[in-house]
């Protein structure tokens, strides 16, 4: 079975960094690299959030960003996703930014993806807030998706110990 995964802005974003920090540069290399292996045994799709999020960078790259994303399977903004917006940030799953990570979470979970796809770990792909979304969507009646980044999937070698 295919997985079936929500490309959220910082994908595309780390596929085309500027940054040159070694943690931004490695993020870049782990992006392509799940772009290249990974991404072609999946369904991909993304919300016109992302497309906004991207089209306000102010970075050289935007085109090649939007590029990325273009020919992926957009996901419609509609009343119940904004409602489930709303009851994140009123319980507290996500910062009080409608257009944001909320936002990113609702349509992945609404539209029951598999794997929210993100390198946002502070407010997404963080372990430490897994259990209340589980629990916020579970009272929505809507699965969770795996919300993870590139590196899950291809970064180590398991025989490294």
């Amino acid at each position: 079975m295919t997985d079936r995964l929500y490309i959220e802005t910082t994908i595309p974003s780390f596929y085309h960094t500027l940054r040159t920090d070694p943690e931004s540069v490695a993020r870049m290399h782990w992006t392509r690299q799940w772009w290249a292996e990974c991404a072609p045994q999946s369904e991909l799709f993304t919300s016109p959030a992302v497309i906004l999020e991207l089209q306000q960078g102010s970075s050289e790259k935007t085109a090649e960003r939007l590029a990325l994303v273009a020919g992926l399977e957009m996901l419609e903004i509609n009343d119940d996703v904004d409602r489930i917006v709303g009851i994140y940030i009123q319980r507290r799953v996500m910062p009080n930014d409608p257009g944001g990570d909320a936002l990113h979470l609702a349509v992945a979970s609404y539209y029951r993806m598999d794997v929210l796809l993100t390198w946002n770990c502070r407010h997404l792909a963080n372990p430490n807030k897994m259990g209340h979304i589980r629990a916020v969507n579970r009272e929505l009646g809507l699965p969770t998706p795996l919300v993870t980044t590139p590196l899950n999937y291809v970064g180590g070698d398991d025989n490294n110990g």
